[in-house]
């Protein structure tokens, strides 16, 4: 019999539920199709789904009809893509992330101050080109340690650092500190500004990682999160898959294995974790438990345009 543990938490996070229920409701209010610039979150089923109901996603607002309802993404956009759609008279929903509107507002607020912007991320995901194009004045992006040995800022004594909100803090923690040794008066939010959806999760797979012998990930490739936990599980000693869902199960992975940890990323719904389910039972018996973990109950606001829908 394989033993199957669940992770807890795994799966939606706030900001990916009410993002995905504004496009739903955009289309029971106002009617298909309605355009929205890049996927809405990084999951392949999520946007197919929203597709077949009448989502058009664009990856430029010139292909978006003259008047079309359009909405911006949860990863947000940068301030030059709202100066378009207001230019060309687009009715926009911005579905942004609170925790990423967050970061946008520290780091304009640094600028306000004087400050040169380090961001901490991952170069071309989409938070991160929104939350550059957010910041007016110089921002700087440090990838790894070794970037932040090769930063060259104007005024290197007055430096502010804000954070992609899909990293942890045991991502930043290394390159945060060899920031503050190199610049010490860098100033930057504090730890618990972090997304707390994406610290929740990456624990949730350090103690899957102590408890099974191999670890299973759902969630789609483009997603940076997903991609983190599977990377956490194999720096932890465990093989690790990155699966879109169970038909990419492969009945050789399960060989010698006694147990499995199964989690999701917090772009996949958990109607993908049932379904990787019933793909192990088609492999033989299992036993399924749930690990003790952090019980979220975060819920956003809804934008006013829909706060009635």
């Amino acid at each position: 019999m394989l033993r199957v543990v669940l992770a807890q938490p795994r799966g939606f996070c706030a900001g990916v539920e009410r993002a995905i229920e504004i496009v739903e409701r955009a289309l029971e209010k106002y009617g298909p199709p309605i355009y929205v610039r890049h996927e809405i979150v990084h999951n392949r089923h999520v946007v197919e789904s929203l597709r077949a109901r009448g989502a058009v996603f664009v990856d430029e607002l010139d292909e978006i009809p003259p008047g079309a309802m359009t909405v911006f993404s949860a990863h947000g956009v940068a301030k030059a893509v709202e100066d378009v759609a207001r230019a060309r008279g687009l009715p926009v929903i911005d579905a942004t992330c609170p925790l990423v509107a967050k970061v946008h507002a520290e780091g304009r607020r640094y600028a306000a101050g004087g400050r040169e912007i380090v961001l901490v991320g991952h170069a071309g995901h989409a938070e991160v080109e929104g939350t550059i194009g957010q910041i007016p004045g110089r921002v700087h992006l440090v990838q790894t340690v070794e970037d932040v040995a090769r930063l060259s800022p104007g005024t290197p004594d007055r430096l502010a650092y804000v954070t992609q909100t899909t990293l942890s803090v045991d991502d930043t923690r290394q390159i945060i500190a060899a920031l503050t040794e190199r610049f010490p008066f860098i100033v930057g939010p504090d730890v618990r500004d972090i997304c707390y959806a994406t610290q929740n999760r990456q624990q949730a797979v350090r103690d899957l990682a102590r408890a099974v012998d191999m670890i299973l990930v759902v969630g789609s490739r483009n997603s940076s999160n997903s991609n983190r936990l599977r990377e956490i599980g194999e720096e932890l000693g465990k093989p690790a898959y990155l699966i879109d869902d169970a038909s990419a199960l492969k009945r050789s992975w399960f060989t010698g294995m006694a147990s499995v940890g199964l989690t999701a990323g917090a772009s996949a719904p958990e109607t993908l974790v049932q379904g990787v389910i019933e793909g192990l039972r088609e492999f033989g018996e299992i036993d399924i438990s749930t690990l003790d973990g952090v019980a979220e109950d975060v819920r956003f606001r809804f934008p006013a345009e829909l706060a009635d829908a």
